[in-house]
């Protein structure tokens, strides 16, 4: 099964962005990435075994206990080249590392075969380009820049399972369901 750890913004947060993103231009050529698909990917593990599954969760709570609670809101915006368009964080930037970084440390303990290592930068996608066209992001981003959640506590690691699209419908999305979710700090 496809899986990932993650932090998932709570609904106040969600309907924050909810209307930041309602009032872009929907002129470009990008696709939106639906609610449930606005969380912060901490450690992305791909397929993973069933085998794996009780060793990454003893893993995982382990990572969410050695982890403090934290406060994290959305703020501005970002890309990466013309593939995803995504908002920010703010608060506790080093607590969100240090779990993105026990998350991905304990998927690799626990037997997944995990990417080369990258520093983490906390980030939700909510647009994605289409491949092979270009779409000047700059309207957007200007229109995200001063973008400014409330903050929200961070208490729970989750462990998140995602379902590719299989129906082969245009515009079908990503389901997501979320396994386990551990508290943080014990």
């Amino acid at each position: 099964m496809r899986l990932f750890a993650a932090v998932l913004p709570p609904e106040a947060a969600v309907a924050e962005l909810r209307e930041a993103v309602a009032a872009l231009p929907r002129a470009g050529r990008l696709r939106w990435t639906g609610e449930p698909g606005w969380h912060f990917t901490l450690a992305f593990m791909g397929e993973v075994e069933d085998r794996l599954l009780p060793e990454l969760d003893t893993r995982m709570e382990r990572a969410a206990h050695h982890t403090p609670a934290f406060r994290l809101r959305l703020r501005g915006c970002g890309h990466f080249g013309n593939r995803a368009l995504w908002i920010g964080a703010a608060g506790s930037l080093d607590g969100v590392r240090m779990l993105a970084e026990r998350a991905d440390a304990a998927a690799r303990r626990a037997g997944v075969a995990m990417e080369q290592h990258r520093r983490y930068t906390p980030h939700l996608t909510i647009a994605r380009g289409i491949q092979g066209e270009h779409t000047d992001l700059h309207p957007y981003l200007e229109a995200l820049d001063g973008f400014e959640g409330t903050s929200w506590p961070v208490d729970h690691l989750h462990l998140v399972r995602s379902n590719l699209p299989t129906s082969g419908v245009p515009g079908e999305k990503p389901r997501y369901e979320v396994l386990r979710s551990w508290p943080l700090g014990g």
